[in-house]
């Protein structure tokens, strides 16, 4: 039985597989125009899968097709290297090139006139430095009289945007010849869960497959990682709902170890300030990819350019298991806030949860205890997190204390915007959303409430809950207020939370 592939290329055989057509003929173009070009794009996007199938469209045209990899010879002598690369060429291309200096075996692929052949190079990135340039040039130098010899197209495929790497005046790989493997289409994940509904039986209801949609941005990995975990953990339900998401969401942002995020955050790491001015600010940055660190977070797929050219989250999960992973557990202060927790106090006569209450509540232990002790600080004892960040850790943390005493349930929504946090509480009987976010400006401050109340609606909620740090030197219009409104039915209530900057 077929099943989500999470590792490597797809095989159709074993795994469920999308055909991306359009994309594969996009391809195929490319090579019958004889172009010399590259693919790139952040792991997991289904790049091996892609050019697989790629490939086997090419060989049924009569092309003769190398896949190589070189994943892991950065420090590779040259000599192991043109052995591989010869051993690769002869097998796929059914040729008889000897191994020898790398000029000459290139003189060698130029006197082959009989075949049309394509070298597919994966992790190109990988090759070793210090012979990486010679190799370009040698492809550079066939590329000009391919009209004449076997090797039609070569396609270089990396996880980095190698074009800038790669090309000078005189090289064939210049930013026209770059094909774009973008995630999936809505289209495709929706056909990808209908080849497993068809061959199983087992269905997904249509607001698991929206929230797989939504917290993975369609990314081809994730899509699949999820998938395949409710598959795994319901294996003989007839209908995987909505629960059976949160414990497979629960999972990927607590215990899973991925080893894409693993790399997301040792990068977000590097470039720490940058990423928490999007966690945390609502900073409209211009997406520039000369900016280094937006090329870093970019090409390691964290960040995008939004359609109004500003840097936006790219995987609503990423940007969940950041806020996780840059929190800071270790500071005590749930057990501190636990201990001031009476839970009758929290509700009304009828049972319902006194929002008010919760809010005067913060507010004091805010004054109390301040935000410093949600800084985060490097080994001289410098803070290195932003202030914003302390200020939302410091509600969550509070929010999540509070609700452990209360027997609520309390998780993180899914939302690629800048400078908020979305939490969605389910107590007594009740699950509205509560927004965090930090003061801008009263415009912002007006459009927050309205993108709150449609996100309200849209995910089904008739309350939502509008948090803002405000700090306390400034002198507010009268729209910038505590308030219960009604907007587009629904009902939206307005917390300030004051601070003192200069404390800062």
């Amino acid at each position: 039985m077929k099943k989500f592939n999470t590792s490597g290329p797809n095989i159709p055989s074993k795994h469920y597989t999308i055909n991306r057509i359009e994309l594969i003929n996009k391809g195929i173009e490319l090579v019958k125009d004889e172009r010399y070009f590259t693919i790139w794009a952040p792991r997991q996007t289904g790049k091996s899968t892609y050019f697989g199938q790629l490939a086997e469209e090419l060989e049924k045209q009569d092309y003769k097709v190398t896949q190589i990899s070189f994943e892991g010879y950065i420090k590779t002598t040259l000599k192991t290297f043109l052995e591989e690369f010869t051993k690769q060429l002869n097998n796929f291309w059914e040729t008889e090139i000897e191994e020898n200096e790398m000029s000459k075996i290139f003189n060698d692929i130029s006197e082959i006139k009989d075949k049309k052949c394509v070298l597919i190079i994966d992790e190109v990135e990988e090759i070793n430095p210090e012979y990486f340039g010679t190799f370009l040039h040698s492809i550079r130098r066939v590329y000009h009289s391919r009209l004449k010899h076997c090797l039609k197209s070569v396609i270089l495929v990396g996880v980095k945007n190698i074009v800038g790497v790669i090309s000078d005046n005189a090289s064939p790989f210049n930013i026209t010849d770059n094909l774009n493997v973008p995630y999936f289409t809505t289209k495709e994940v929706y056909e990808l869960f209908t080849l497993h509904e068809n061959a199983t039986k087992q269905k997904f209801k249509k607001n698991v497959k929206e929230k797989i949609i939504q917290i993975t941005a369609n990314q081809p990995g994730l899509v699949n990682g999820f998938a395949k975990k409710l598959v795994e953990n319901n294996p003989d339900k007839k209908e995987v709902g909505y629960n059976d998401y949160l414990k497979v969401e629960d999972w990927y942002l607590t215990e899973a170890i991925d080893k894409n995020f693993s790399n997301i955050l040792n990068k977000a790491k590097e470039e720490r300030n940058f990423v928490e001015k999007l966690l945390f600010t609502d900073d409209e940055i211009p997406f520039e990819i000369d900016r280094e660190s937006i090329k870093l977070l970019h090409t390691n797929g964290l960040i995008k350019k939004d359609k109004y050219g500003f840097v936006t989250f790219w995987v609503p999960f990423y940007k969940k298991r950041l806020y996780k992973a840059f929190y800071p557990y270790t500071n005590g202060e749930k057990k501190y806030i636990s201990r001031t927790i009476f839970a009758k106090e929290y509700f009304t006569e009828k049972g319902n949860l006194k929002i008010k209450k919760l809010i005067d509540t913060y507010k004091d232990y805010v004054k109390r205890r301040g935000f410093k002790v949600f800084m985060t600080k490097d080994n001289n004892g410098n803070y290195k997190s932003l202030k914003e960040s302390a200020l939302i850790y410091s509600f969550e943390t509070y929010i999540t204390a509070t609700m452990r005493e209360l027997k609520g349930k309390i998780y993180r929504e899914a939302d690629t915007g800048l400078g908020k946090s979305d939490i969605i509480i389910n107590i007594a009987n009740e699950e509205f959303l509560i927004e965090t976010k930090v003061y801008y400006s009263p415009g912002r401050f007006e459009e927050g409430k309205k993108q709150l109340a449609y996100y309200c609606k849209s995910l089904g909620l008739n309350k939502g809950i509008y948090i803002v740090f405000s700090p306390e030197n400034i002198k507010y219009p009268d729209n910038v207020k505590e308030q219960t409104e009604n907007i587009n039915t629904i009902e939206i209530t307005s917390y300030l939370i004051k601070y003192d900057e200069t404390k800062w």
